[in-house]
């Protein structure tokens, strides 16, 4: 999870699926930390650097989501465990491009209940979980 110095989320609109927003996700490479492999996510996903972000928590254990059944597949699999982190974006909007990274087609600050309306159902758990644990640092 990124948020910017008022509290905003960073949500991403995927380019796959219009109107269907979500955060920075990923998958660790082989023998990758967590950590390690969030912060390539999000330069891979969005083109924000490292030194664009402050680490200011994370979730204390792994979170899980269940694919729907029609949208498993060989390469997504039954669903996902993930590692969260909060960052605070200290850097220039300017800087933020999801376009190359071809799975977003645009972002935008939110308001964490906004883009916790715009996610897929089976994702919305999961984020009810991130806001209760880093509900002080939201808008």
């Amino acid at each position: 999870m990124i948020i910017n110095d008022k509290g905003l989320v960073l949500g991403l609109e995927r380019a796959d699926i219009p109107g269907s927003w979500q955060m920075v996700q990923g998958g660790l490479d082989c023998f990758e930390e967590p950590l390690t492999a969030v912060l390539r996510e999000i330069t891979e996903e969005t083109a924000i650097r490292d030194s664009d972000l402050e680490l200011i928590d994370s979730y204390p254990e792994p979170l899980v989501y269940e694919l729907p059944a029609k949208a498993r597949s060989k390469m997504t699999g039954r669903g996902q465990v993930q590692f969260w982190y909060l960052f605070k974006f200290i850097g220039n909007d300017q800087l933020i491009d999801v376009i190359n990274g071809g799975e977003f087609r645009t972002w935008k600050w939110l308001d964490f209940h906004i883009l916790l309306a715009e996610v897929v159902d089976f994702r919305k758990p999961l984020y009810r979980k991130l806001a209760v644990r880093f509900q002080q640092y939201l808008a």
